[in-house]
């Protein structure tokens, strides 16, 4: 597979997510600057890493969501190439249109860094093929504006047509409000686009796949997206 992964001022999770590629693909992605016109040339997956873009000024991933680079990741998408946007990563989805919906601060106010456990919603996707049906998972969160908030009409889209791709849960699967980190409606942890080539996610499974940090439940995610390319 090969791999681009967007550089913005601010980003702090470049790394990790190289790390996460090269473990599950055995290639370096090739990091690209945000003021750059094109993706390189055979681009897979382009992947919007976590930090505060931008420092986070004007919106969380508003001012990133028109960095230069943006137009050829909005034609990546279109032309059906997968993209990956986590934490910030999803914030700047959101603000450039490849996601409907907004993030808003968290319901309590407060930056949350924890341990989170989630539930799989979709594992037909290039994204999850190697997680089970419903499968419970921990990786980390660490946000303060991860509140998923979108208008009665696009949650009833996004539901109906199976495009919710992880939910905040208990340990046991269970989705109600004491598992919610953040307010987001529906429990919602990550969305797909509606060719399901688009993926966006508050918690950070490239934090997780490394039982020496933690856990590998983060792990099934890249190992899905290294399949699909040697599959293709």
């Amino acid at each position: 597979m090969k791999a681009a992964i967007v550089l913005f001022p601010g980003s702090n999770r470049e790394g990790d997510a190289a790390r996460a590629i090269r473990r599950a693909t055995g290639q370096d992605p090739t990091i690209v600057w945000h003021a750059d016109r094109e993706l390189p040339a055979g681009t897979d997956l382009v992947v919007l890493p976590g930090g505060f873009s931008y420092g986070d000024y004007l919106r969380c991933g508003a001012i990133a969501a028109r960095a230069g680079i943006m137009d050829a990741v909005r034609k990546h998408a279109a032309n059906g190439g997968l993209v990956l946007g986590i934490c910030n990563g999803f914030q700047i989805l959101v603000e450039s249109g490849l996601l409907p919906g907004v993030l808003m601060r968290n319901a309590n106010l407060r930056f949350i860094c924890r341990m989170q456990h989630l539930r799989v919603e979709k594992n037909d996707t290039a994204f999850t093929r190697n997680y089970g049906p419903h499968q419970i998972i921990k990786v980390a969160i660490a946000h303060g504006e991860g509140n998923y908030v979108a208008d009665a009409t696009t949650i009833e889209r996004l539901e109906g047509d199976g495009r919710v791709a992880f939910r905040y849960c208990d340990s046991n699967g269970n989705v109600d409000a004491r598992a919610n980190p953040n307010g987001s409606t529906n429990s919602i942890a990550g969305i797909y686009s509606d060719r399901f080539n688009v993926l966006g996610l508050m918690p950070h499974p490239e934090n997780l796949i490394d039982p020496l940090v933690g856990g590998i439940d983060g792990s099934p995610m890249f190992e899905s997206l290294a399949a699909i390319s040697r599959a293709a």
